[in-house]
């Protein structure tokens, strides 16, 4: 038996989230499906992050455990052979038997697009969030920068949510430019459940005027879901990268 490490890139547009579920299609369920055709056997994929219907991904990782005498290459190209367009396997290595996508990872990155254009744009829409009206970026980049460290997420995370371990540690949180583009980027050891695309509809209240960096504070403080702002379309996130101290792919 071989546990095997993979590296994903998918267009979430289609799919109902990573999670196998009882109606609609994920992108375990593709995967799988693949895998089973493969190495001839049902066998649970196991992701890194359980992204959300809609979310994109250029980096997520999955592990499994098959018996097969097909190289690391072979698979890789087997597995692209069956996957549907909107998915691909970027990478396929050997892992250790201890190896875990989503309990050995030491933090993830995820990023959210925004494109401020007072205009459609159908070739980027499906990948950013369309903002029309100026934003005050420095007010933004104030909050973002208030997320760093430790703190409870309570206010940022779905109701009734994984919110029994509402502790996260971020060790990024900043906005970035690339012409019309604003890019929030966010790394943290974890995220609870809609954490990410609640926090960008908060700091976008405050790039509208409607929110000073001392009250996106006392927000962040009050662990209070209704407390925050609304959560930012899925169509703007990525998961870019998830990060190992002893990766797999780098040995």
């Amino acid at each position: 038996m071989r546990r095997l490490m993979l590296t994903l890139e998918y267009d979430g547009t289609g799919f109902r989230g990573w999670q196998v579920q009882a109606e609609g299609r994920t992108v375990q369920g593709v995967l799988e499906r693949a895998i089973r055709r493969v190495v001839g056997s049902r066998v649970r994929a196991t992701g890194a992050s359980r992204t959300d219907s809609g979310v994109h991904a250029e980096g997520q990782v999955a592990h499994f455990d098959a018996e097969s005498r097909l190289s690391e290459e072979e698979l890789l190209k087997a597995l692209n052979y069956w996957l549907p367009d909107d998915v691909s396997v970027l990478d396929c290595c050997g892992a250790a038997s201890d190896f875990h996508a989503r309990y050995s990872a030491s933090s993830k990155l995820y990023r959210y697009r925004m494109v401020r254009c007072p205009v459609r744009r159908p070739l980027r829409d499906r990948f950013a969030l369309r903002v029309w009206e100026p934003l005050d970026l420095e007010q933004m980049r104030a909050c973002a920068a208030l997320v760093t460290g430790e703190h409870d997420f309570a206010s940022f995370a779905t109701e009734h949510r994984e919110t029994e371990h509402p502790l996260r540690r971020v060790l990024r949180s900043e906005f970035a430019e690339d012409g019309d583009e604003l890019l929030y980027h966010i790394e943290a050891d974890g995220f609870l459940y809609n954490m990410v695309r609640a926090l960008v509809g908060t700091f976008l209240l405050a790039g509208r005027g409607k929110l000073t960096p001392p009250e996106f504070a006392a927000i962040l403080n009050a662990r209070d879901r209704k407390a925050a702002g609304p959560t930012a379309p899925a169509r703007g996130l990525t998961l870019v990268r998830v990060n190992y101290p002893n990766d797999p792919r780098r040995q």
